[in-house]
């Protein structure tokens, strides 16, 4: 547990509200939209890769943007264009795959996407969560 308490405090504190917030965010979506679907296994598949796809855009973010912090402007900006361009022709394949498969509800993978929208707007309340976490774990140990 002290293992895991440390990475956290060693990663990207915004980037670890973030996830919580995305996280938070699709088990809201989880609990709240499969009521409202047929397929409820298509919705949460789709809303589920959504998730997983909104995580890994926030990590890939705050990776691309550690990474140009010693660059130039002009690199560092070429280089953040060229990220963004990665991500977005990523999360594109990934939803042709799933509407070609027909595995997952795409609507939903795109909801659990834009969950990553979401996080970045609740991230000051996010933060005040994880503080409050936190402080509970420091005072128990």
């Amino acid at each position: 547990m002290i293992k895991i308490i440390q990475t956290i405090n060693d990663m990207n504190k915004v980037l670890i509200e973030l996830l919580a917030g995305i996280l938070g965010i699709g088990i809201l979506g989880e609990l709240i939209g499969v009521w409202f679907v047929a397929d409820k296994f298509g919705y949460s598949i789709g809303l589920l890769v959504g998730i997983l796809l909104a995580m890994a855009m926030a990590v890939h973010m705050a990776w691309a943007i550690n990474r140009v912090l010693d660059l130039d402007k002009g690199a560092a900006e070429k280089q953040m264009r060229a990220n963004s361009i990665l991500r977005y022709t990523f999360i594109v394949v990934a939803l042709v795959i799933v509407m070609v498969t027909k595995t997952a509800n795409p609507l939903a993978a795109f909801l659990g996407i834009m969950s990553l929208k979401v996080a970045a707007y609740i991230q000051p309340i996010t933060h005040k969560l994880v503080q409050k976490i936190s402080k509970n774990e420091e005072k128990a140990s």
